[in-house]
C-alpha cells in the first residue's frame, strides 16, 4: 500500500506546488508588478525552492545535438538500433555520409549503463566525451512501471542476456565500457561467451567503479546490503505498481525509495545544496542556480528496478559474492571469467570512491587469470569518487583519454 499512498500523497500536494511554480515567476518576471515589490527576490526564491522539493521530475533528455570531431562541430542524431520491452539499446549517431563516417574509423563502444535508481542520462558526460573519437551506443533502461505486466518479469540473468544480445548486434569489433553496477553482469556475460567460443566477444571491456568483489572495501553500500537479510528487502522495499501506470501489478523496487536512500546517505549535504541554492536565488547568482537545477534535475529523477532482478542483486552479488567465489550459474552454466582469453581489461576506480571502495572493481584482475598481462590495465583516480570516474574535469582530461588510448591499442 506505500506505492499508493505515495501516489496519493503526490495528488494531494501537486496543486501546491503548481501554486509555487507559478508564484515564483509572477516575483521574477519582470512584466509582472509584484516583481518590483519589496524583497520580491527573497520571496520568489522560496516559492522556487518549495516547488523543486515537491516537484515530479521526468526522466531528462541526453540533450547531445552536437560534438566537436577534429575541430568541427557535427551534428548528433539520437536513434534506437534495438528495443527490448526493458531496455532500449541508444545509438548516437553522427550526421555524416557513409563515406565520411568510415574515413573517421572511430571503434564501436557499447556503454553499459547501470540499472540502479538512475537513468542512463546519468551518464551524459561519459556520452559525450567518448563520441568525440568513438561511435557509440548506450543501454537506455526503462523505468519498470511503464513495461506493461504481459512482458514478464526482469531477472539479473536476462540483464546478461540484454548485454549479449547488443555484443552481438554490435559485432565483433565491439569495445564495452560498464559503469558501476552493470560491471558484475557485463563480466558474466563476455565470461559466458568465452566459455561457448562465441566469434563475437568485444575487442575490450572496460570496467569503471563496479562491485566485482563487495568483500574488499566495503562502504555504507555494501553494509546495508550484509546487515539486512534477503527476507527484510523481500518484505520492506518490494511494492506493486499502482493502477494508474502501465506496468500495474509489477512487484518493483519503487523509485522514491530509492531516492530517499540516496539522500539518506549524505542528509546534511543535500540540506546545505538546498540552503545554497535559495542563497543563490536571493543573491541573483543565476549560474550557480542553474547549476543546482542540472544536478537535482538528473539526481531526482529515479526509475523503478524489477523486483526480481533488484533482489537477486542483493543475494548474488552482495551478499553471497557468487561471483568471486565461482559459483554463480546462469542458465545451467558457470559464470567462469577465467576463460576469458582474448578480450582486453581495463579496471578504473576512484580513491575515494563511496558506493564502490577501491579493490572490488580491481578485483577482475584476479578472476580473469587467462587474459595476457599485456592485454590489462588498470587506473585507480586519485582524489576521486564515485561520479568523478566518468563524469566532471577529471573523467574528461585524464579518464576518457586513458579509456580512448586503451581501446585504440586493442582495436
Amino acid at each position: 500500500m506505500l506505492y499508493q499512498f505515495h501516489e496519493l500523497n503526490r495528488s494531494f500536494i501537486n496543486p501546491l506546488i503548481q501554486w509555487a511554480e507559478a508564484s515564483a515567476k509572477l516575483f521574477t518576471n519582470p512584466v509582472s508588478p509584484l516583481a518590483h515589490a519589496p524583497f520580491a527576490q527573497r520571496i520568489a526564491a522560496g516559492y522556487e525552492l518549495m516547488y523543486r522539493l515537491g516537484k515530479h521530475y521526468e526522466k531528462p533528455e541526453f540533450g547531445i545535438d552536437k560534438v566537436t570531431v577534429n575541430g568541427k562541430e557535427v551534428g548528433i542524431l539520437e536513434r534506437t538500433a534495438v528495443e527490448k520491452p526493458f531496455c532500449n539499446l541508444i545509438h548516437f549517431k553522427k550526421d555524416l555520409s557513409d563515406a565520411e563516417t568510415a574515413k573517421l574509423k572511430h571503434s564501436k563502444v557499447l556503454i553499459v549503463a547501470p540499472l540502479s535508481g538512475h537513468h542512463a542520462t546519468l551518464l551524459r558526460d561519459t556520452v559525450r566525451s567518448m563520441l568525440e573519437n568513438h561511435d557509440v551506443y548506450v543501454s537506455d533502461w526503462l523505468d519498470a512501471r511503464m513495461v506493461p505486466y504481459s512482458e514478464g518479469p526482469f531477472h539479473l540473468h536476462d540483464y546478461v542476456y540484454y548485454v549479449q544480445d547488443f555484443i552481438r548486434h554490435l559485432g565483433p569489433d565491439v569495445h564495452v565500457m560498464a559503469v558501476c553496477q552493470p560491471t558484475v553482469p557485463v563480466l558474466a556475460a563476455v565470461s559466458l561467451m568465452a566459455s561457448e567460443n562465441d566469434p563475437m566477444l568485444p575487442k575490450s571491456m572496460t570496467l569503471m567503479g563496479g562491485p566485482i568483489d563487495p568483500r574488499k572495501s566495503p562502504t555504507q553500500v555494501n553494509d546495508l546490503a550484509t546487515n539486512k537479510p534477503y527476507s527484510w528487502f523481500e518484505n520492506t522495499v518490494i511494492y506493486a505498481v499502482p493502477p494508474n501506470y502501465p506496468g500495474h501489478g509489477r512487484k518493483v523496487y519503487p523509485g522514491f525509495l530509492q531516492h530517499a536512500g540516496f539522500v539518506a546517505m549524505n542528509p546534511s549535504r543535500h540540506a546545505q545544496s538546498h540552503w545554497d541554492f535559495y542563497m543563490h536565488l536571493r543573491e541573483g547568482d543565476n549560474d550557480s542556480a542553474e547549476a543546482h537545477r542540472k544536478f537535482y534535475d538528473e539526481y531526482n529523477a529515479v526509475l523503478d528496478m524489477p523486483a526480481e532482478y533488484y533482489l537477486e542483486t542483493i543475494k548474488i552479488v552482495f551478499q553471497e559474492f557468487q561471483l568471486p567465489k565461482g559459483t554463480w550459474e546462469i542458465g545451467g552454466k558457470l559464470v567462469r571469467p577465467q576463460d576469458i582469453k582474448n578480450v582486453a581489461l581495463f579496471t578504473i576506480e576512484g580513491e575515494l570512491d563511496d558506493i564502490s571502495g577501491p579493490g572490488q572493481t580491481q578485483a577482475a584482475h584476479d578472476l580473469c587469470s587467462g587474459i595476457p598481462k599485456n592485454m590489462r590495465q588498470d587506473y585507480v583516480a586519485p582524489k576521486c569518487g564515485h561520479y568523478g570516474i566518468f563524469s566532471g574535469r577529471r573523467w574528461r582530461e585524464i579518464i576518457c583519454p586513458m579509456v580512448g588510448e586503451f581501446i585504440k591499442k586493442h582495436s
